[in-house]
């Protein structure tokens, strides 16, 4: 089996792995071996990673000699002690498996793996702190990032477009925390959201006509309910002869189908706390940049009031994403933020939320793990100082099946959308 084939091998739970003393066996195996090739790869000075696969299978053969071991487990052995010398060591094989969306490595002796919305402990942890902080340091390393004892936190992206968090000692009490969102190779699009039930095809039809319309439209819902995703596969409807600009704080979003799209990405602070370029920054440097739309990943911080100015100011079209419990909710969530940045009065902060933001969609996580959109509004004028929303589709429940999934779909309110202008505008059938 060739080096690359081995590097890319996806995760398969084997019979062995499920024998907690056969484990061990192997684990013990593996660490012997790597210890003698990481001596003869040290005597050798520069070698390549060829070379390195190449010693490897060579010593996994000879233990085989000694030791009975099965294909699965010579197989497992060389992949999983190349990975500790030139990969992520224990995290690399599910860091390669497409249906594993969450990494949760809680210290040493801890890993957790989120698949089909499940979140199960993985069979195997790092042998030591030292393997840990070694692999913290190559994540942090390959995107010219810093993390330490003085820095203990902070967020990267991996070059698949993986999003990490990372939280070192002494803020992490139990060892070096490492959290990473991955995301599929080819993005979700909403034909798929239909055939999950996330949504329906009559909703999808509407959002497609408010998109290419140019309505302005903030994407809300709690940590882990899609909001990404469906930013991702709402953002397929936007013509491909504009100029879209996207910013953010890790790069993650997958805009497909633009060709005049520009990629900003926040900077953090060097050592000696200087050099940092915001949201706010990349926001202002956009207006000037001719953006047709623009697209912030998420909404978090004092940003908000220069975002919502944005919006309202010739970037027509505009999609953000906000951590928030419902619509009015997210609509609360802006206020609070805008005044984090500038001390204006509530009612001018409205005012300006209702002139920004044409659409709210709300999506959720229902308690069987799956992701719905649970709302679609639109925002309204302000009337006796407070934001009139519309709600246009909500999500029915409508009971479990007998596995305890949810029975339910997005229904219409039978409300009727009331700013039709920008439909109009644009020639869209209302």
């Amino acid at each position: 089996m060739s080096m690359h084939n081995i590097a890319i091998r996806k995760y398969i739970v084997t019979g062995w792995e499920d024998d907690t003393v056969r484990r061990e066996q192997i684990e013990e195996t593996k660490e012997r071996l790597r210890e003698n090739i990481v001596r003869s790869i040290n005597s050798e000075g520069a070698v390549s990673d060829e070379y390195i696969h190449d010693l490897i299978e060579e010593y996994v053969l000879k233990s085989g000699h000694d030791t009975y071991l099965s294909v699965d487990e010579k197989e497992y052995l060389v992949r999983s002690i190349y990975n500790s010398i030139r990969g992520l060591d224990v995290l690399q094989d599910i860091i390669d498996n497409p249906e594993i969306t969450e990494i949760m490595v809680n210290g040493t002796s801890h890993i957790f793996i989120e698949k089909n919305g499940v979140i199960d402990e993985y069979p195997y942890s790092f042998s030591d702190k030292a393997r840990l902080d070694n692999v913290v340091q190559q994540i942090v390393s390959k995107v010219n990032r810093m993390v330490n004892e003085a820095n203990p936190i902070v967020d990267v992206r991996l070059l698949d477009g993986s999003r990490v968090n990372i939280v070192l000692p002494p803020v992490a009490l139990d060892g070096p925390i490492i959290t990473i969102r991955k995301f599929p190779d080819k993005p979700i699009t909403m034909e798929r959201l239909v055939e999950i039930g996330s949504i329906t095809n009559e909703a999808v039809s509407f959002m497609k006509k408010l998109v290419r319309a140019k309505y302005n439209i903030l994407i809300s819902g709690g940590t882990g309910s899609g909001k990404t995703t469906f930013l991702n596969a709402l953002s397929n409807y936007i013509p491909s002869d504009e100029r879209i600009i996207t910013i953010e704080d890790s790069a993650e979003l997958q805009i497909q189908n633009v060709p005049n799209l520009v990629r900003l990405e926040t900077r953090n602070a060097n050592v000696e706390g200087k050099n940092e370029i915001t949201i706010r920054d990349l926001i202002r440097s956009c207006m000037r940049m001719r953006p047709d739309r623009i697209i912030v990943g998420e909404t978090r911080d004092a940003s908000a009031f220069d975002m919502l100015q944005a919006f309202s100011t010739g970037a027509d079209g505009s999609l953000s994403t906000i951590h928030s419990n419902s619509a009015r909710d997210s609509l609360r969530r802006l206020e609070t933020l805008v005044l984090m940045g500038k001390d204006i009065p509530v009612t001018a902060i409205r005012n300006n939320i209702a002139s920004a933001i044409d659409i709210s969609v709300q999506l959720g996580r229902l308690r069987d793990k799956s992701r719905k959109v649970l709302e679609i509004s639109e925002i309204l004028d302000v009337k006796d100082g407070d934001i009139l929303v519309n709600p246009l589709y909500e999500f029915k429940e409508e009971g479990e099946d007998p596995t305890g999934k949810v029975i339910g779909c997005l229904k219409s309110t039978g409300n009727n959308l009331k700013n039709i202008r920008k439909l109009q505008y644009a020639g869209i059938e209302v």
